[in-house]
């Protein structure tokens, strides 16, 4: 049962629609594409994924199901979490409320919904026979407002609204009104480690019931005004300040500026590909990034959205790949401000990281378990019918801090940004520290011993996904000592830790060679990507590496085919392209793997929320312009016969490249230098020389199949074929 506040909301009645107002249009390309419905989401409100139109701006988000004459939009927010480091199903992030609009004389047949992916707006249609209830909807990209308009053809028709938030025992729910303005707190206080408290504040305009006859030529705002005790220290202060402001002009004001920050966000990087199912959902994993991630200290959890106050997983930061793969393609993508805030959990977790190394494993550095929250918490600590070790809940494996390391690298790799390197610093020193200790030099080789490459898969030797994450960690680690002229003197210990690292181990199934997923312990895994994800995300194999590598890594490819795989999809294809596995099988499956989503975007029944928001994304930036080993090849992954072209993916050494691919030739090759940095590129043109163009003036000549060039801080340098 719900508790429930029957209020009039902020009603605003428009006789413009100020969606139609804004006069700074969007990207034509992303606004083209659309999300459809054309039945009421099923899965809505669930413990893992939906099926509905999403909606956000980073911190705020909001998703919409129909369901007995009712649309309901479900409010959630990034930083609203029950706080408290226990696995007893108490913890996680929690539901802010919920907003009802019942239209009598509807049923779910009825129900019809429309999202621009250009700026997010959601239109959800009641239409029977000649009548139709309209309510569009959007969630402001630059505040933490919520509209949603009214508007009906046919006969007039009432409609009631009323806020509404789910019962929980242990959530203290306040409400009440004043000078006409109707609020609601929810807050979790008792038995946390962090109070956590969220306010919600309504103002009506012309409307003083619940209840509101819509009238055709008419419309209706809905206005909410949602803020948390994080972002204000008197949530429910701010939320009846702002709401008090708001008027008619203030919110096409606000959806101008909402249209432009949606601009700006298409404009970091685009690309085209003939396919339109591949381009649709190019434009989806970004968008839904973008909808949900932005809070620089509170990432999205596993699913998102969160429905109800029960997800599965308790909604956590999974460490073994569920967290991460998100934000794998938004580095490429350039899309920074979505990434950054993967880092601030592994950041503040770790002084209990460094407790677990003291005393799990008796080393220096950090030890993390499988799941965790924001602020330091800790939502799998003393979890019940697992093994424990000092109460965390490890499944045997040593990599999960490690695991860490991934985007901090590639964030690190595409910006050279030295006040990055900084922040990261300290943890990728610390994952340095730990397998200093940890490591086992025996006849001249490092091995890793006790160390589970699945969930409880036991103490394995050799797992192939650790060694990838530590030859990850100690490259990055030399690198960021380097550039920042720190701890010169202990590399030349991490170094030999490189030089004497095992052999990935290898096996023969089907009588040819592949990776073993381990030297001693698992050997195979029927339904798990993990036995390549040494090559991607971990970046241990590129198409530099040894012949007899890359050979391995397509034999391995081509065993697995795991195209479809509901644990690391979001890395296989990157893998397949990252060793030159056939292109037009990577094409082909990528296309195949577009077609099995929800209406949203989200894979058809994969329980796993977000982490494949941008495997498509990432795959194509990567076919486009791979840079893994510094090292720009251009349209390396792409088959023959395509034509394509892109803007702006951000490479390793912090370029910013762009280039078109017409009937087998390149051209329009521009390539921004942020950070000064030495260029290596595959020649596009490798029977001919390249002129070098740079800041718009002709400069050197250079010839052969690997060009290399010094470039400057912020220099342009477009490159053409002579």
């Amino acid at each position: 049962m719900n508790k429930t506040i029957n209020i009039s909301f902020f009603l605003v009645i428009c006789y413009l629609n100020v969606w139609s107002q804004n006069k700074q249009p969007l990207n034509s390309e992303s606004a083209s594409f659309k999300n459809i419905w054309t039945k009421p989401p099923a899965h809505i409100p669930n413990d893992v994924s939906v099926d509905a139109p999403l909606m956000g701006n980073g911190d705020l988000t909001m998703s919409v199901g129909f369901k007995g004459y009712q649309l309901r939009y479900y409010l959630s927010k990034n930083d609203f979490w029950r706080l408290r480091s226990q696995a007893d199903g108490l913890s996680g992030p929690r539901v802010v409320g919920f907003v009802d609009i019942k239209v009598n004389g509807f049923n779910e047949g009825d129900f019809s919904a429309e999202q621009s992916l250009g700026n997010g707006v959601t239109t959800s249609l009641l239409q029977k026979n000649t009548q139709k209830v309209t309510a569009r909807s959007w969630v402001s990209a630059t505040e933490n407002l919520v509209f949603i308009e009214l508007s009906v053809v046919g006969a007039a028709t009432k409609v009631s609204i009323r806020l509404t938030a789910p019962e929980n025992r242990h959530a203290n729910l306040k409400s009440g009104k004043a000078n006409n303005v109707y609020w609601l707190t929810r807050s979790f206080t008792d038995s946390v480690d962090i109070p956590t408290e969220v306010s919600v504040a309504l103002k009506t305009f012309n409307y003083k019931d619940s209840t509101v006859l819509l009238q055709p030529g008419k419309k209706v705002i809905v206005g909410l005004s949602i803020e948390s005790k994080f972002k204000k220290k008197k949530p429910l202060d701010a939320v009846l300040n702002t709401v008090s402001k708001l008027d008619e002009k203030s919110v096409t004001a606000l959806m101008n500026k909402h249209n432009n920050w949606w601009k700006l966000y298409w404009s970091k990087s685009n690309i085209t590909v003939e396919d339109p199912v591949l381009m649709k959902a190019y434009y989806q994993g970004l968008y839904k990034m973008a909808a949900c991630s932005r809070d620089p200290n509170f990432p999205p959890g596993i699913f998102g959205w969160t429905t109800t106050d029960k997800p599965a997983w308790n909604g956590d930061y999974h460490l073994n790949y569920n967290f991460q793969a998100p934000f794998y393609g938004l580095y490429a993508a350039n899309r920074l401000k979505q990434g950054e805030p993967h880092d601030a959990p592994l950041l503040d977790f770790m002084r209990r990281g460094e407790w677990y190394a003291s005393n799990v494993t008796k080393t220096r550095g950090i030890l993390y378990p499988v799941g965790i929250g924001p602020l330091g918490i800790e939502v799998t600590r003393n979890f019940p019918a697992y093994e424990k070790e000092s109460g965390g809940l490890f499944f045997g494996q040593r990599s999960n801090a490690a695991y860490g390391l991934l985007n901090m690298t590639q964030q690190w790799r595409c910006t050279y940004d030295e006040k990055y390197g900084k922040k990261i610093y300290p943890y990728a020193l610390a994952v340095a520290n730990f397998w200093e200790d940890y490591l086992k030099l025996e006849n001249g080789r490092y091995v890793i011993y006790g160390d589970a490459i699945h969930e409880g898969s036991g103490k394995d030797k050799n797992p192939i996904l650790s060694l990838g994450l530590v030859r990850n960690a100690f490259d990055l680690i030399l690198d960021l000592s380097s550039t920042l002229n720190i701890d010169k003197e202990r590399q030349s210990k991490w170094k030999d830790i490189l030089n004497k690292l095992s052999d990935f181990p290898v096996q023969t199934r089907n009588n040819r060679q592949v990776f073993r997923y381990t030297e001693k312990g698992v050997d195979w895994w029927a339904d798990n990507g993990l036995g390549i994800q040494h090559i991607y995300p971990s970046n241990a194999i590129n198409l530099d590496s040894k012949a007899e590598l890359l050979a391995l890594s397509r034999n391995t490819i081509d065993e697995m085919k795991r195209w479809k795989d509901n644990n690391t999809s979001s890395s296989f294809f990157m893998a397949a392209i990252r060793v030159g596995y056939d292109p037009s099988v990577v094409l082909d499956e990528l296309h195949k793997y577009a077609l099995r989503t929800y209406p949203n975007g989200f894979q058809l029944n994969n329980p796993h929320g977000i982490e494949n928001s941008c495997t498509i994304a990432n795959a194509l930036n990567e076919m486009l312009c791979m840079s893994a080993g510094n090292v720009i090849r251009l349209f390396n992954g792409l088959p023959k016969g395509q034509n394509a072209s892109f803007e702006s993916i951000r490479g390793w050494g912090a370029f910013l490249v762009s280039a078109s691919l017409n009937n087998e030739i390149i051209n329009d090759v521009k390539i921004v230098s942020e950070k000064g940095r030495l260029c290596t590129l595959i020649n596009p043109w490798p029977d001919k020389k390249v002129l070098l163009i740079r800041n718009g003036k002709k400069s050197e000549t250079i010839s052969g199949d690997r060009i290399s060039f010094k470039t400057t801080t912020n220099e342009t340098i477009k490159l053409q074929a002579i």
